[in-house]
């Protein structure tokens, strides 16, 4: 199977600068999308603004102790590592790869020529 290649696309020059609520989910805009930065035990993780299930902000949710993101609406909990559905429910959250690196803090995003991008 091959590599999944990504573009990555800079959203801030250190991690510190997000604007992280109490609740440790930052809120950031990427090619014109919002999509929410969360961290979980000093690792960051990019997901879906809106639940997959009813579209509840999830912004507004909360990180668990086992990090999983949790819905405001009806609590539906999702891993922010891989997207699963952690409470049972079957949905998947749409996520997205996070890189910290000396020149900022970057989401990559599938490259749109990518062959599977096809079957989205």
């Amino acid at each position: 199977m091959a590599e999944k290649k990504y573009n990555w696309y800079k959203i801030a020059d250190h991690i510190n600068e997000l604007d992280f609520a109490e609740n440790q989910i930052a809120v950031v805009e990427v090619k014109g999308k919002k999509i929410c930065i969360g961290r979980s035990q000093k690792v960051a993780f990019a997901f879906a603004y809106k639940c997959p299930h009813a579209g509840g902000i999830l912004a507004h949710g909360y990180i668990d102790a086992l990090g999983n993101v949790v819905c405001p609406l009806h609590r539906y909990k999702f891993n922010m590592q891989n997207g699963r559905n952690t409470s049972g429910e079957g949905y998947y959250l749409k996520h997205w790869p996070v890189a910290i690196r000396e020149t900022g803090v970057f989401v990559g995003f599938e490259d749109e020529g990518s062959f599977w991008n096809i079957f989205r």
